[in-house]
């Protein structure tokens, strides 16, 4: 069987590196390793994600659903240190990774593995995800309808998901689920959608 980033437990063979990168200007360094989603550098869509991300008027936490080695959450915890970050991701070798990065960094959060909901508790004013596509469209949309029931009132689920990788059914997915949908922007194929519970 093939493996994919959202394996449990990969199999590849470690070679772990480092790289320094800047996001939202602020300086940051990861460690990735083989095995893990987009270990060269901080993909895209992730980056457009992390961009685009304002922080709801409602009190709350945050959560980094499919956390990889960690940019996203990572970020949230550095820009908003006055909210407590969550991270999980199905995949070990990431969430050993994405703890490591989160000391490397300076950051605070809880990093755990959890095979989408299935060990997350409590609720957020809001959930990022950058979605594993290639697992399927019946597990991306497992995380978009399961998020809605860890969100408060007035949070909201931030989406990045490429045109040609099923933008539009996504979209069309979240507005049965969310009482407001909104594009907040398009850029090279990639879609950031902000959902938000009223």
């Amino acid at each position: 069987m093939m493996e994919h980033y959202y394996s449990k437990q990969p199999q590849t063979e470690s070679n772990r590196h480092q790289f320094d990168t800047q996001i939202r200007n602020i300086p940051f360094k990861f460690t990735t390793d083989r095995g893990v989603f987009s270990k060269g550098d901080i993909d895209f869509g992730s980056r457009c994600l992390i961009e685009s991300f304002t922080l709801p008027e409602v009190p709350g936490n945050l959560l980094d659903m499919g956390c990889g080695y960690g940019p996203i959450g990572i970020t949230l915890a550095r820009c908003y240190s006055d909210r407590h970050v969550t991270m999980v991701d199905i995949n070990e070798r990431a969430v050993q990774l994405a703890k490591e990065n989160t000391q490397q960094n300076g950051v605070q959060a809880t990093v755990f593995q959890s095979d989408r909901f299935e060990k997350v508790e409590g609720m957020f004013a809001a959930i990022l995800t950058n979605p594993p596509i290639r697992a399927g469209k019946q597990v991306v949309h497992s995380i978009f309808r399961e998020a809605h029931g860890h969100l408060v009132k007035g949070g909201d689920l931030w989406v990045v998901i490429q045109k040609k990788q099923g933008a539009p059914s996504a979209l069309k997915y979240l507005e049965e689920i969310y009482d407001d949908v909104t594009t907040v922007k398009r850029n090279k194929g990639y879609y950031i959608f902000q959902a938000k519970k009223l």
